[in-house]
């Protein structure tokens, strides 16, 4: 059921942003290489604000897609700088030994999980192309071997589906496109299931969720999380209070209950962006 509303949520709010960023895009380039657009919905906009005596509005409009299209260089670019720069302090930190050990006993010898000499848990997975789970020496000094394993189980299902670069693309949707509220409530919503189909999982290779919710317990109890400036999925930052539910109660279905409002504001800004597109090419 998560899987299936997770690759919903997704799927749509890239199709609604993916439009917008297309439009924007054309007219961004149409601007600067003095190209024609015919149907392009920025510049209809510009015809319909001159043609209802608005035309000052047409400046507020550039200006906003100026602001949206460096908002989202931005965005890239500083998510690439710090996931590249905490990747080199990972390297300073890593402990061969156990690093070897633990590509050894949960991932066939391939270099998948790394281990850094740490005193806070840690476990994470970032990554866009090739995502790597990430471990702290506190963290395995902390909890128990089956403990362990379930995390590293949550965390493979995080590597396997690429979260962290679906995240990253949901998290820049929704900061981005912010005047379609419903998208940063899709985020949020995307970033819940998508914890909970990692905690199904691990719970399922293990056939219970003592381990799992042990782990996460004794996590939450020890240490303090600094949200990172790039995108991850981490194993004990995000929804716990949803997961803990989940894990006391694996058959209880959450349900996701529409904010109406949000819904009909967005709704309503993107069908008017839509209109103006059928109207051009009319």
């Amino acid at each position: 059921m998560y899987k299936r509303h997770s690759s919903i949520t997704l799927i749509v709010s890239l199709i609604i942003s993916g439009i917008i960023f297309l439009e924007m895009g054309l007219y961004f380039v149409a601007k600067i290489a003095g190209w024609t657009v015919q149907y392009n919905l920025v510049v209809v906009c510009h015809s319909w604000l001159r043609i209802i005596g608005l035309s000052s509005l047409g400046y507020i409009l550039d200006v906003l897609v100026g602001y949206t299209l460096i908002l989202t260089i931005w965005k890239i670019g500083s998510q690439f700088y710090h996931a590249i720069r905490m990747k080199k302090r990972f390297k300073q930190y890593r402990e061969n030994v156990l690093t070897l050990n633990m590509n050894c006993a949960y991932s066939q010898g391939k270099e998948v999980l790394l281990v850094i000499s740490h005193p806070t848990p840690l476990a994470l997975t970032m990554g866009f192309i090739k995502p790597k789970i990430v471990l702290s020496t506190g963290l395995i000094n902390l909890i128990s071997d089956e403990e362990l394993e379930a995390v590293i189980s949550h965390e493979m299902y995080h590597k396997e589906n690429r979260d962290p670069l679906k995240i990253f693309l949901m998290e820049l949707c929704s900061s981005t496109m912010w005047y379609i509220p419903i998208l940063d409530w899709c985020n949020q919503k995307y970033k819940i299931m998508k914890e909970l189909l990692a905690d199904e999982y691990a719970i399922g290779k293990q056939q219970t969720s003592v381990h799992l919710g042990s782990a996460l317990l004794k996590m939450l109890k020890v240490s303090k999380y600094e949200k990172m400036p790039f995108s991850y999925a981490s194993f004990a930052d995000t929804s716990v209070n949803y997961r803990i539910g989940f894990i006391l109660d694996p058959l209880r279905e959450i349900q996701w209950n529409l904010p109406v409002k949000m819904l009909l504001i967005s709704l309503a800004i993107f069908s008017f962006i839509c209109s103006l597109f059928i109207y051009a090419l009319a």
